[in-house]
């Protein structure tokens, strides 16, 4: 019996109780972990070949060099503060306007019909083209970058809930109906809820989709934010910066999703039966 247990022990648990490495290459971590590590080194390699010269093409080291004295001097602490500021500011109007909007055109069918085709159009429109009628109304301020940001997210919040309000359950609403709901309740504790993988699934585009209007109206505007440091990268024809801010922003959105939208889809897709 004792052998029989100090076998089983050893195959579960590894030599010296540390787990095979079939086991560990199966982490997602130490997946990821190995793939960037290979991705740094096909760079690295690519620099040296010299096939482009520095400052088209730089160095990992270079551009950590840049990360390492820009966090140092505080430029880029300062840079993603204030892109994050307005970032949050634009997104939350962004969320409210949008859910308000999107129920709307979910539940009623005469804005559907009219007001829902206007946003689906403007839907496909990309979001710096904003910028030029936000500089008009706004002028060169905090008020027009905020603009564009807010238009970039809406459309994609508004058609998303729109899309979950329509696909819900009916029998939801009906048995609410049934209850006695009418209201706000009616949709803050029906509508709403029964929408929410949707409406999840809209707050994560949208918040893409404010990154990327964000950047677009600060790299044509002195801004103090990241878009302005990618800016004077550029003028500079500092190609370490221009890597390096985007590094930050590609690390922020990668940060954002893994600790804000993921957590959250899988407990509402747990919670919905849509998932393991």
């Amino acid at each position: 019996m004792i052998d029989i247990d100090d076998s089983r022990g050893d195959q579960g648990s590894g030599i010296g109780g540390t787990a095979p490495p079939e086991r560990v290459w199966s982490r997602p971590v130490v997946r990821r972990l190995a793939f960037f590590l290979l991705l740094a080194a096909g760079w690295e390699a690519l620099f040296r070949l010299g096939l482009w010269p520095p400052y088209l093409f730089p160095s990992p080291s270079g551009v950590a060099r840049t990360l390492a004295r820009g966090f140092e001097n505080r430029t880029f602490i300062i840079g993603i503060a204030v892109s994050m500021r307005r970032l949050l500011v634009g997104f939350v109007l962004s969320a409210i306007a949008g859910t308000l909007l999107g129920l709307g055109l979910g539940r009623v069918r005469l804005l559907d019909q009219t007001l829902g085709a206007l946003v689906l159009g403007l839907q496909a429109l990309p979001s710096i083209c904003w910028l030029p009628l936000a500089l008009l109304w706004f002028g060169l301020g905090e008020q027009a970058i905020l603009f564009v940001v807010v238009m970039g997210a809406l459309l994609a919040i508004t058609l998303s809930t729109q899309a979950g309000v329509k696909n819900s359950d009916p029998v939801y609403l009906r048995a609410a109906l049934n209850l006695g709901a009418r209201g706000w309740r009616l949709y803050l504790l029906v509508i709403l809820p029964a929408a929410l993988p949707a409406f999840i699934s809209g707050m994560k585009l949208g918040w893409s989709f404010a990154w990327r209007s964000l950047m677009a109206a600060e790299l044509l505007y002195v801004s103090l934010g990241l878009g302005q440091l990618l800016m004077m990268g550029r003028e500079l024809n500092d190609m370490n910066q221009v890597v390096a801010v985007m590094l930050i922003i590609i690390a922020i959105g990668l940060v954002v999703d893994r600790l804000v939208f993921t957590p959250l889809e899988t407990r509402v897709r747990a919670r919905w039966g849509l998932g393991e």
